[in-house]
């Protein structure tokens, strides 16, 4: 075979990565966190009253916060961030409140101050983002996100 050109036909497969967070099977309706008290119901987790007789399930966002396993960390540096801190964290805290109250999956974890550091780590890839662009957005700066796991993670740099 020398001499012949042929493309070869193996190649390497990127393997999909499972997210044991994501919930694939259906709850009887309606279930109840007993953690965080969210409802699953009409196919969804949701803020919702329920009765008493409802199912108890803890939420994919409960087990992450129990397993420590966040799905976003939002890492800021930076000498405003010091003179700034608690604007900072304040706005933080108010983009997750917006988010949770329409999706209660996507919450806070964890906000560690380390002086002229803090990171926040959260329970979805998209209140990590969002937290991102309203502090790029309010307080300028540098702002880097990174997905990984084939998006089912987020890692957000925010300097200024």
């Amino acid at each position: 075979m020398s001499g012949s050109s042929f493309a070869r036909k193996d190649r390497f497969l990127k393997e999909k990565r499972h997210d044991v967070y994501r919930e694939n099977q259906k709850h009887s309706e309606p279930a109840k966190c007993p953690v965080c008290g969210c409802v699953f119901a009409n196919g969804r987790w949701q803020w919702l009253d329920t009765d008493k007789h409802a199912a108890e399930v803890v939420c994919p966002a409960c087990r992450r916060t129990a397993d420590n396993c966040p799905a976003g960390e939002i890492e800021l540096k930076g000498s405003f961030l010091v003179s700034h801190k608690e604007e900072i964290i304040n706005l933080v805290r108010n983009t997750e409140n917006q988010e949770k109250n329409l999706h209660p999956l996507e919450r806070i974890m964890t906000v560690t101050d380390n002086g002229s550091s803090a990171k926040v780590t959260t329970t979805g890839i998209h209140v990590a983002r969002r937290i991102g662009e309203a502090l790029s957005k309010a307080f300028k700066g540098n702002l880097v996100l990174r997905y990984g796991n084939g998006e089912q993670s987020i890692t957000a740099h925010w300097e200024r």
